[in-house]
């Protein structure tokens, strides 16, 4: 790129306090969506053990289908594993009836909330799964924090970032759809399930691990994201005093 077009490439543009800490403060993009349930999301997290928490989030944007929340909903309760799901207050209406109810009645098994503080949640040492709808800001927060993934696509470039997440880095797997569209219950409970057991669940830590490096390393202090930063600055600098 450099050589083609002169182009710096610069990020994960994460902030600071998740990836490099050099500006402890910076710990958010300065905006949310929608009001996050932070308090309710961080101590239902703190309760819970490292690595065995699923948390599962399609965005501000995607509408799946009362269908598809259903199967959602039952592949995640078949898989044994604790869930903290995102369901925006647009979209309870699809949800199963007294779902909610039933699985934090079942020794907290999971929380369900209208909007979440993500990059917390994903940096907080109980989670060990991403359900994700693939945007690329989810993904490379995920990426960043090192936290494997399992990618339900909808549209755009999500299937190419779910595609990279699966063949490239090699941080997790992709659910596919049937015939009409949904991602069935089973296809859920599998998907899941290699994520968080067995000898595949380890290649895919180990490798969201490397990748976390790897984004820490390009923001820090002499890192191949400070040094363009700088570079380019400096050419302004220069461009500036000869004016």
């Amino acid at each position: 790129m450099a050589a083609t077009w002169g182009a710096k490439t610069v990020g994960p543009t994460v902030p600071s306090a998740y990836l490099d800490k050099r500006l402890p403060d910076d710990v958010s993009y300065g905006f949310n969506v929608h009001a996050p349930m932070t308090a309710e999301s961080k101590a239902w997290l703190d309760a819970r053990p490292a690595s065995s928490v699923v948390y599962v989030s399609f965005g501000s944007l995607a509408t799946p289908g009362a269908a598809q929340m259903a199967e959602l909903a039952d592949g995640l309760r078949d898989s044994g594993r604790l869930f903290l799901w995102v369901v925006r207050s647009s979209e309870t209406h699809k949800m199963p009836e007294d779902f909610a109810g039933k699985v934090a009645a079942e020794a907290g098994r999971g929380l369900i909330v209208t909007w979440s503080p993500q990059l917390e949640v994903l940096a907080h040492p109980a989670v060990g799964c991403f359900v994700t709808h693939c945007g690329w800001n989810s993904t490379v927060e995920a990426l960043s924090a090192g936290v494997p993934m399992v990618a339900v696509p909808q549209w755009s470039d999500q299937p190419t970032n779910a595609k990279y997440v699966e063949d490239v880095w090699r941080v997790g797997v992709r659910g596919w759809p049937d015939g009409e569209g949904v991602m069935r219950k089973e296809e859920v409970e599998r998907c899941v399930r290699e994520v968080m057991e067995g000898e595949r669940s380890k290649e895919y830590r180990k490798n969201a691990a490397g990748w976390s490096a790897k984004a820490r390393s390009a923001m820090s202090e002499g890192g191949s994201s400070d040094t363009n930063i700088s570079e380019f600055l400096s050419k302004i600098l220069v461009a500036s005093a000869r004016t």
